[in-house]
């Protein structure tokens, strides 16, 4: 059945809408950063940039780094942001454009996103670098589409008992990252549970001027693990990468540098050569 245009809407030269790609511009792996700035800062160390396209806060570069072909786009911030990317990125190597069609061949990406995030636990230093096995959503994105189960009960069960979580709040879902990619990259990571907050302040128990309804989870997860792994991070687009990763046939993993201790309230102001280091990190594994 024919996609209509409502439904994938595209450009005046058949560009995908948001992304402002055509499918021969993108890689197949591909760096996800939510700053439009840190695109061009990585591949200013390319062989090559074929590709350099902008959309609003969607920056994407597609080039050569050591002889790999590599997209790196930025996606700005949230899981609202994540669904449009990974829906244009998906349509680009599997739907036909021209003739509105999903492909007979599926087509699998692999997607590294590179973050920054707040770091959970009094313990782990700034400048760590967080692998999320699993990430609890504590946005509501995944509930608008049909999915099974993508990671194991206990995470949400443990997640939920551990803070408390009212049930006027969203139901938090859990994914797992991709094995494949895990044992590939994360090594020299430290592993854990990531929380993908649905905002900045009050969902990351943020308070400055208002009261937050949940109050402060990040306390009851002081010294807590589930499957062996501890509450390690808190950002705002991981669950829902994972999400949507799994349900589009992708593999997908989040690897963060921790910037703010939540629980001791250090923060770095240059993290830099902390996220050059892990990009580095990662296109020798990817």
């Amino acid at each position: 059945m024919e996609i209509k245009a409502a439904e994938l809407p595209l450009d005046a030269n058949g560009n995908v809408y948001h992304l402002n790609l055509q499918p021969e511009e993108l890689a197949e792996k591909i760096i996800l950063v939510g700053d439009p700035e840190r695109v061009p800062f990585f591949s200013q160390g390319f062989d090559r940039i074929e590709t350099k396209r902008k959309n609003r806060e969607i920056v994407t570069h597609t080039g050569l780094w050591k002889g790999k072909r590599i997209s790196v786009i930025s996606t700005g911030m949230g899981t609202d942001n994540i669904d449009i990317v990974l829906n244009e990125l998906d349509a680009l190597v599997n739907i036909d454009l021209k003739k509105r069609r999903p492909k007979e061949k599926h087509t699998s990406l692999e997607l590294v996103r590179i973050g920054t995030s707040g770091i959970l636990q009094g313990d782990i230093p700034l400048h760590t670098w967080i692998a999320g096995r699993y990430a609890i959503g504590m946005d509501s994105l995944l509930h608008f589409y049909r999915h099974p189960a993508l990671a194991p009960e206990e995470v949400v069960r443990d997640f939920t008992a551990q803070t408390e979580w009212g049930s006027d709040f969203p139901q938090p879902y859990a994914v797992s990252a991709d094995a494949a990619l895990w044992e590939k990259i994360s090594e020299g990571c430290l592993p854990g549970i990531t929380l993908t907050a649905p905002g900045f302040y009050g969902p990351q128990c943020r308070v400055l001027r208002l009261d937050t309804a949940q109050g402060d989870f990040i306390r009851r997860l002081q010294g807590r693990s589930c499957l062996g792994l501890p509450y390690a991070n808190l950002e705002m687009e991981t669950a829902g990468l994972y999400g949507m990763a799994q349900l589009l046939g992708h593999r997908a993993l989040s690897i963060s540098v921790g910037i703010a201790n939540r629980v001791t309230g250090a923060f770095s102001e240059n993290y830099r050569d902390a996220i050059m280091a892990l990009f580095e990190h990662v296109m020798k594994h990817i």
